[in-house]
């Protein structure tokens, strides 16, 4: 019942795609080229497979990836129509981050025994903070690239699914570690140390997330609530530094309040973002024919309002809704899982996409201040899509280990 059920949408966004690229063609008629044929053929045959491969071999939930079809389809486009150059790399990026994706399934699937080994997760993540000082380069105010061999990624982008593992590891083996009165005040500075270290490389955005990942398995598995009040308690102390500290965090709340008085400067990125979807309107302008080169990063940080633009704002609402429903559906996981730790495990990985759209798609329709963060499985770059799919392939590997797999597919 389940194949049968998921090949409507896929037929639906085959539709999407084809009528998108046909679009594209038209807007480069006069200067047809290669790249342009291989990037569509490339799309529809990169989603037709993987998702066919998938219905294949996992009896797990096969709507998460459908999901994440529908919005990779949407970001390649989209990134496609603003540089051809960088929907070719896009493209090459899917496919690299796709093989990840099944790597990591196939992994979380035949390894079991990643509740054990809380150590590994902590060496990993002081290893990738340590590579950021000391082979990290500063960009937009931030030190969160490492470059080795031409090939630049942030190590962040892992560290939190370490984070994730960690926080799992040692929730799924609670009453052990509780024997030690002191133990949640040990994960609690563990955690800050990691927030303490991001806020020195000035990556408030990845700070955010990690918080609020920790912030949510802390209220579903920590007993104390004196706990969850010291958690809060230090990060309204934190955010109180922070805007005292980074004057490129006073810039991005001054232009939050008020941007307009500062359009020709500090507050050009979020004006234009704002100029673009209202632009857009409820369909859009069309693909080719608005103006996403206006808007600073228009391929990454600033995507949503690229596509808003040209695509309409009820495609931004859809991109919303894709989110919440791969939201929901990572939560569904958790809920009908056996083990405790793959639980923890699909509650954090949800949380972490959630958290991770709504800072992006908040700052870019001027909700929240803005941060450099990047829309998964929509912006462009490397690190992002490759980081996104491992986490993914982890949430695949644990839809398999629930109560009844036949209520997947309801």
């Amino acid at each position: 019942m389940g194949s049968s059920i998921s090949k409507i949408p896929i037929r639906l966004l085959f539709i999407f795609e084809i009528l998108s690229l046909s679009l594209i063609f038209m807007y480069r008629w006069d200067n047809l080229d290669f790249n342009t044929f291989a990037t569509g053929i490339g799309l529809i045959l990169l989603v037709y497979f993987s998702n066919s491969v998938l219905r294949r071999i996992s009896s797990g939930d096969h709507y998460i990836f459908l999901i994440v079809s529908m919005m990779f389809s949407i970001g390649l486009i989209m990134i496609f129509r603003i540089s051809s150059d960088l929907g070719v790399k896009q493209l090459l990026w899917l496919l690299i981050g796709i093989g990840v994706f099944f790597l990591s399934y196939f992994t979380i699937k035949k390894i079991d025994v990643w509740d054990k080994m809380i150590t590994l997760y902590l060496g990993v993540a002081y290893g990738l903070f340590a590579m950021t000082f000391i082979l990290g380069s500063r960009l937009r105010g931030a030190i969160n690239w490492v470059n080795i061999g031409g090939v630049s990624f942030q190590p962040a982008e892992v560290t939190k699914i370490a984070l994730i593992f960690f926080l799992a590891a040692y929730y799924f083996n609670l009453e052990k570690y509780s024997k030690n009165k002191y133990s949640e005040w040990i994960v609690m500075g563990i955690v800050y140390s990691y927030i303490g270290l991001l806020f020195l490389q000035r990556d408030l955005g990845t700070a955010l997330i990690f918080f609020g990942i920790y912030t949510g398995l802390q209220y579903i598995y920590c007993s104390g609530r004196r706990y969850e009040l010291a958690n809060l308690s230090l990060a309204v102390l934190g955010g109180t530094l922070g805007y005292v500290l980074f004057d490129h965090v006073k810039v991005r709340v001054t232009t939050w309040i008020n941007p307009w008085p500062y359009i020709n400067d500090k507050g050009y990125q979020i004006t234009q973002s704002l100029f673009a979807i209202a632009e857009g309107s409820y369909f859009g302008t069309g693909l080719g024919r608005g103006n996403p080169a206006f808007i600073p990063l228009s391929y990454n940080d600033f995507i949503f309002s690229s596509i808003s633009e040209e695509m309409g704002v009820f495609t931004g609402i859809g991109i919303i809704m894709l989110f919440v429903l791969l939201v929901y559906r990572g939560f569904k996981i958790a809920l009908l899982q056996n083990h405790k730790f793959y639980r923890i495990v699909a509650l954090g990985i949800s949380l972490m996409f959630g958290l991770q759209a709504f800072i992006i798609i908040g700052g870019a329709i001027k909700v929240i201040p803005l941060t450099g963060l990047t829309l998964p499985f929509i912006s462009y770059g490397g690190s992002s899509i490759v980081s996104s799919f491992l986490a993914l392939g982890i949430l695949q590997g644990a839809s398999e280990k629930v109560v009844k797999e036949d209520e997947y597919n309801e």
